[in-house]
């Protein structure tokens, strides 16, 4: 099953790099260019333990759908989402916090598993594991952009 581990050092407040990592609204503007939407479940706002969203997104060309709920949560240190429907076979996203100093540690492990055996494994290996890793990397990009400005405040604006 492909892995993806990331780190991203932001200059910052767990708590804000927290917050914004569940946000959804932040999430749209990071995924703009698959004009992806939330249309069900929590849908802006910070998703929290046992709730869920519907992503209606384009990838590849194709318009789909995805559903994720989180189903661990340790503010501000930890949370998981994982899909409870859409394309893939398994998807699980652990989002891990660890303050030190004035730096926040972030870092994502992100497991999934295409459905169509060989094939799938094909598709994951050569297609899937690169572009999810962009993908999460321009998410990280504009979480720490957020947080290292002041442009948080417009995202968690309950502050």
């Amino acid at each position: 099953m492909p892995k993806i581990e990331l780190e991203t050092i932001i200059k910052s407040n767990i708590d804000i790099c927290f917050d914004l990592s569940r946000s959804i609204d932040l999430h749209k503007l990071s995924t703009a260019k698959t004009n992806e939407t939330a249309i069900s479940g929590r849908t802006s706002g910070l998703i929290t333990l046992g709730e869920y969203v519907t992503w209606e997104a384009t990838h590849f060309g194709i318009r789909q759908q995805l559903t994720t709920k989180i189903t661990a949560f340790d503010i501000p240190n930890y949370f998981r989402d994982e899909q409870l429907k859409g394309a893939f076979k398994f998807l699980k996203h652990d989002h891990i916090f660890t303050s030190s100093n004035d730096f926040v540690i972030m870092k994502d492990v992100f497991e999934f598993q295409s459905p169509f055996g060989f094939l799938g494994v094909l598709i994951d290996k050569y297609v899937l594991t690169n572009y999810l890793t962009m993908f999460l990397i321009e998410r990280n990009n504009l979480i720490k952009e957020f947080a290292e400005s002041n442009k948080w405040k417009s995202i968690l604006n309950e502050r």
